[in-house]
Order: C-alpha cells, then sequence, then structure tokens
C-alpha cells in the first residue's frame, strides 16, 4: 500500500547529459519566450550566491517549516541533480543552511530551489553554490517529516516532475519537460541568433521599427497632436 503523504521514490527517468547540456548559454527569458511565456517560477523565488545553474530536477516536498525529507534528499540526489522543494511557500522558518550547502557541494548537487526559506545567506558568496528561495529567516526547521520525494511537486507556482530540466539565472527559473526539450531547443536558439542580429542593426542605427505604428493602426490607436 503506498503510504501517500510519506513516501521516497529512489528511482525515475533522467534526461541525457547532451540534451540539458544543449540549454546552457540559452538565457531563461529566451527560453521562456517560446513555451508560451508561462513555464518561468514566480519572481519571489530569487537566487542567493550563484544566480547560475543548468541541471535535472530532484523534486522534494515538505511540510511548513520541516526538512527532513529535505535531509534525505542531499543523500540520495546523484551528481548533476537541482534538488527543487516545495516548501508550501512558508517564510516563518528556514528550511536549510551552512551545513547543508556543504554537505550538498560535497556530494555533486549541482543547486538547490526552494518555495521557502534558507539562512547563512553570506557562506554562499565564499561558497560560489547556487540557492534560489523565496526569502532569509534565521529560525531554524524542525525535522519531523511527514514528506515526499521525487514525486510531482509545486515551486514558485510551477509543476515540477523529477527529471524536468531546470535552468536558471539571474532573471528566473524556467521549467522544461525532457519530451518538450528537442523542438524546443531548437527555437530558443533561433531567438539568440535573431537578437544577435538585432544588437547589430540597434549598433548600426539600421533597426526597422516599423511594426509598431503598423501594429498600433491594425489596433485602432488614435494618434492626436
Amino acid at each position: 500500500m503506498s503510504n501517500i503523504g510519506f513516501r521516497i521514490n529512489q528511482t525515475f527517468s533522467r534526461p541525457d547529459d547532451s540534451l540539458v547540456e544543449s540549454f546552457r548559454d540559452i538565457p531563461v527569458a529566451n527560453i521562456c519566450d517560446n513555451m508560451g511565456r508561462i513555464a518561468c517560477m514566480d519572481s519571489s523565488i530569487i537566487g542567493y550566491g550563484k544566480r547560475v545553474v543548468l541541471g535535472v530536477a530532484f523534486t522534494v516536498r515538505v511540510p511548513a517549516n520541516d526538512n527532513l525529507m529535505l535531509h534525505k534528499a542531499i543523500d540520495l540526489a546523484s551528481p548533476g541533480d537541482i534538488i527543487v522543494v516545495d516548501g508550501e511557500g512558508v517564510t516563518t522558518h528556514a528550511l536549510m543552511g551552512e551545513i547543508m550547502f556543504r554537505y550538498a557541494i560535497s556530494r555533486g548537487i549541482r543547486g538547490f530551489i526552494l518555495d521557502g526559506c534558507i539562512r547563512d545567506v553570506d557562506s554562499l558568496e565564499h561558497l560560489d553554490f547556487p540557492v534560489f528561495a523565496k526569502g532569509v529567516n534565521p529560525r531554524g526547521p524542525y525535522k519531523n517529516g511527514p514528506g515526499e520525494i521525487n514525486f510531482p511537486i509545486s515551486c514558485g507556482g510551477q509543476v515540477v516532475h523529477p527529471g524536468d530540466i531546470i535552468s536558471a539565472d539571474k532573471d528566473g527559473i524556467v521549467v522544461i519537460r525532457p519530451e518538450d526539450a528537442p523542438s524546443l531547443l531548437i527555437k530558443a536558439k533561433a531567438q539568440n541568433v535573431a537578437e544577435s542580429v538585432t544588437f547589430k542593426e540597434i549598433a548600426n542605427r539600421t533597426i526597422n521599427r516599423a511594426w509598431v505604428d503598423e501594429f498600433l493602426v491594425s489596433k485602432g490607436a488614435e494618434f492626436l497632436k
């Protein structure tokens, strides 16, 4: 019988490393633009320390202010994983701090994304380790459970499945389903190229802005003098 709410899924399908790495030099904004602009986490989850990370989601769901399953997740996650935590968005206690950051680094974890709080943020500056969280609170967590590991969660307003590709930079965090990644990659790379052309046109003062007025006219905008 499945013990819903207190269970650990020890295996899940991970995308190929080459597919994940192909998103490394593509800005989060360009990825999200090609996903209907609805695939980014809420801006309340911000970066501390190193603010760029790319990897595979290892998901954790914990009750408010409790990090028992987060501890177990660090023990189980593979090198290259990003541990993504549904902490119910509660900000009254931190879910982790420097001891857990250091242990995760020793395990090869690429970073953390938490819909909850952290502490010991100064340590992240010299650890050069990416952690994205909803806030900071010095008050520590409890360790009673329950919780779940590697089941679908909600984090920053996005559904995250174990094995999803996570890309984060200074603009924010985007969630990519592996089955969508190949076609998405083509579109996002094409946008990168198109933007490079636009940058050159701006520098050369050859950019064509006629589309702005054409669109306004199509909407019936009134131009007053």
